[in-house]
Formats: C-alpha cells, structure tokens, sequence
C-alpha cells in the first residue's frame, strides 16, 4: 500500500521511526544494528534527516535507498529548500523514485552551520510551500514509477515555531503547506499532549484535515535533554516531568527509565486519543523505542492494528 493511502487509511494509527545519517563508520554500524533490530517491529516508515544546508545530502540519499532496498521498511527521504536549484531537487527526486523510495519529507531547512543572519532570498525555494509544490510538480510529470508518486509529508509545530512568534501567521503558513499538496503533517517534538490536542483542535479550524502524526522522544540523559531544549528552540519540558529526572539524580539508569516511562505514557494517552500516527525520534538506538512498544503491549504495529479494530 502507498504510504499516503495508508496514512488516510481507517486501519488505524502509524508508528514510525527517524533516523540520521552516520558521520563515520563506527556510527553507520550502530545505525544499522539499530535498523535491524526495529525492523521487526513493522513501522509504517522510517524517515532520514537531512543535515543543515543540505551538508549531507548524499548521506541521506545513501542511507534511505539503502533501508527502501534492503529492508521491507517504507522509507521517507527528507528534502530541504535551503541551499538547492529547481534542478538539483529534480535530480533527487528522480535518484529516490528510481531506487523505489515513495515518500519525502519536505522542510524549509536550516542554514549551513556557522552562518550568521542566512538570506533566504537567494535560496530558489523560499518556504516549505514552494517545495511541496515543486514536487508534486514532480509527481504531475509521471516520473515516477508509481502512478501516484511521491506522498508529501511536511512538519508541524505544536509549540511554535521558533522564527513565527505569531501563532495564527504560524497556522497560515501550514495551511499554505497542505494547500500546496502535503499528504500529511509529522510534528516536533512534544512533553505536554494538551499542547497537541490543541494544535490538532486548531489544524481542524483552518481548514487542515490531513493526518497528524505525534513526534515523540523519550529523554535518555540530561546531557540529551538540554540538547533537545536548544535545537527545538522553545520546547516545553513539564514540571512532573522535571520532578521525576529530578528524583533520579545523577543516576543515569534511573533517568533512562524516567523517560521511557514518561513517553510511553504520552503514547498511551495519544493512542487513547485517535492520535493518526507516532513519529518516534530514536537518535539512532533501538532501546528507549523497544521499551516503549513493551509498556504499550505492542509486538510491532501490526498488533496495534488489531488492537484498535477490537477496541
């Protein structure tokens, strides 16, 4: 099944997983391991990053095609604006639909590391809009081998995004997004699932009917933790949450256990509550996710499949 008819499928939440590429060969071999033992667990797809500026797009590329051709895991490639020609994403676009690659995630980007007050003007694509739009400029041209082409996935952010501090601009351009030909949206990451009802309950008033998937990503240190607060640039950390790594002190098991417990109590109450789907960020390690699915009773997604249908 293409992965846009399973996201608006009625079969169902996804559950997902996000990786990154490798930096050295010590790393890819963690990767893969990782890719191996979550394999199993059947997600509806894994998605690979793409670095700031575009600086490791071929490791993006490599990685992703290398997953779609030798797993039986859909793969989602994500594709940013900054720094590409119309030409050099058409290039790519071809590269992913030749390897079998059925679904992108397309992002505005961030600039290339080190640079200071980036001008986006001069970048060909300005927003995110303008690349889903060129891609299913793509998919209009029956390029693709699969008739329907690439399903479109765009983010989301239940908290803000951190350059738009005006929340009904921020909704405005989301919904510039999913007019342009999203197929769906994954969120950033997330601590609090009142915050995400209410953007799901504010996607519903502008008019955004698509699913949304939940991105989740259990606090494993608070080295890790600190490091998710500065990339997301404004993420809400609960005090209950705070609380319990608190109690944990310098314990780190303890504060691994923290986390997992925590997310998988996200996700509880997510799936409780018709979440369409669960985008987990594993950075590159299989146990925090496997631990979650066994709180949760799950086997794989499959399981929940059933479980939802008995329910």
């Amino acid at each position: 099944m293409h992965l846009k008819e399973k996201l608006q499928s009625c079969n169902g939440p996804s559950l997902s997983f996000e990786f990154f590429p490798p930096k050295n060969e010590q790393a890819a071999t963690t990767l893969y391991n990782t890719i191996q033992e979550l394999e199993p667990y059947q997600p509806s797809f894994v998605s690979v990053t793409y670095g700031a500026g575009g600086s490791n797009r071929e490791l993006t590329r490599d990685v992703a095609i290398k997953i779609q051709q030798q797993t039986s895991i859909p793969t989602v490639a994500h594709l940013t604006c900054v720094g590409h020609t119309r030409k050099e994403i058409w290039d790519i676009l071809d590269q992913y639909a030749q390897a079998g690659v059925k679904a992108v995630l397309a992002l505005r980007g961030d600039p290339p590391h080190g640079t200071v007050n980036y001008n986006h003007s001069a970048d060909e694509f300005q927003h995110a809009a303008d690349l889903v739009a060129f891609i299913r400029k793509y998919n209009d041209s029956g390029n693709h081998p699969d008739p329907q082409g690439f399903a479109i996935g765009v983010a989301g952010f239940v908290e803000g995004h951190p350059a738009t501090p005006n929340r009904l601009k921020e909704m405005e351009y989301l919904k510039a997004k999913v007019d342009a030909g999203a197929d769906y949206i994954c969120t950033q990451l997330f601590f609090d699932n009142h915050n995400f009802f209410d953007f799901r309950e504010r996607c519903l008033l502008a008019g955004i009917n698509i699913p949304i998937l939940a991105g989740i990503m259990p606090i494993t240190s608070i080295s890790g933790m600190y490091r998710m607060a500065e990339l997301s640039g404004g993420t809400c950390f609960p005090a209950r949450l705070l609380k319990a790594i608190k109690r944990a002190g310098d314990d780190l098991t303890a504060i691994q256990e923290v986390g997992i417990q925590y997310a998988s109590s996200q996700c509880a109450e997510l799936l409780d509550n018709n979440v369409a789907g669960i985008h987990f960020y594993t950075l590159n390690k299989s146990l925090a996710t496997r631990e979650i699915y066994r709180n949760l009773g799950l086997k794989n997604s499959r399981q929940l499949l059933i479980n939802s249908k008995n329910n």
